[in-house]
């Protein structure tokens, strides 16, 4: 029940945050929008994609706070929901795939890391 509960937030932000585009840059109160820990959580990923360096984590660091400064958190978070619930397989994946603002929210994420990518490696 609680995973109904907490899917229909996760449809209702998609179909409100699918919609918006990455703005320019956020004033630098908003830049710290993201929690600690999913900062964190980018820059390991990031790392061992780019191999557990120092240079990694200086370019990895850069990059999240590249997309922070691009991507409300709310809109991070929806475009990483999106992705990972796009991996489910069969019908209940499906409902994530399709529907226009999970995939304008995930275009956002995809532009705001390109951007990083630019700026950062």
């Amino acid at each position: 029940m609680r995973t109904c509960a907490w899917m229909g937030g996760v449809a209702v932000a998609l179909l409100t945050l699918g919609t918006a585009t990455p703005a320019a840059p956020a004033p630098l109160e908003q830049f710290n929008d993201y929690p600690t820990e999913a900062r964190a959580d980018y820059v390991f990923a990031c790392m061992k994609t780019n191999g557990d360096t120092q240079v990694a984590l200086h370019q990895c660091s850069c990059s999240i706070d590249v997309i922070a400064s691009l991507l409300p958190y709310d809109h991070y978070l929806a475009a990483q929901t999106v992705l990972s619930l796009e991996q489910v397989p069969g019908r209940f994946g499906g409902m994530f795939r399709s529907p226009e603002p999970a995939k304008q929210a995930v275009q956002n994420l995809r532009r705001a890391q390109a951007e990083a990518e630019v700026r950062c490696f």
